[in-house]
């Protein structure tokens, strides 16, 4: 499925989005994705969509240190929560960003999400948010993503 979030953002950054789900199951089959990864991807997306900052309470915003439970850090790798951390004492998220990257990365069932991994799920929750996105720091994420994919 990340070889998919990956397409996504290389081939519908610069639109600012990408087509509606029965367009983009086409589109994604045309490309030669499988059927199985397409389903999976557009119910990720969905998802994705339904969240909004108002789902969550204002008073994350002003809360102190966030304490992941045991699922989080089972779904989670420690470099990728260790990223999360990071990047929101740093301010580059917001709390109600950090919440909705965990919620994207716990939803996919999968255990010990890499840093790689993680680095997509924050770049496309924040593409997903309008949020203007640093020339740099895409390049950074999407290139640790493209040469996860690699291997």
């Amino acid at each position: 499925m990340f070889d998919i979030l990956i397409y996504l953002f290389e081939s519908y950054f610069a639109s600012g989005s990408y087509p509606e789900s029965e367009k983009l199951a086409v589109k994604l089959s045309a490309a030669g994705f499988e059927e199985e990864d397409i389903s999976q991807a557009i119910a990720w997306l969905s998802g994705l969509q339904t969240l909004a900052s108002t789902q969550y309470p204002e008073s994350i915003n002003q809360s102190g240190f966030r304490c992941f439970v045991a699922l989080e850090r089972r779904r989670i790798s420690n470099e990728g929560l260790r990223f999360i951390s990071f990047w929101e004492q740093n301010k580059m998220i917001s709390p109600i960003e950090r919440e909705m990257i965990i919620d994207r990365a716990v939803v996919l069932g999968r255990e010990n999400l890499s840093l790689e991994k993680v680095k997509l799920i924050a770049l496309m929750v924040l593409w997903n948010l309008h949020e203007e996105l640093d020339p740099m720091l895409i390049e950074e994420l999407l290139t640790s993503a493209e040469s996860a994919q690699l291997h």
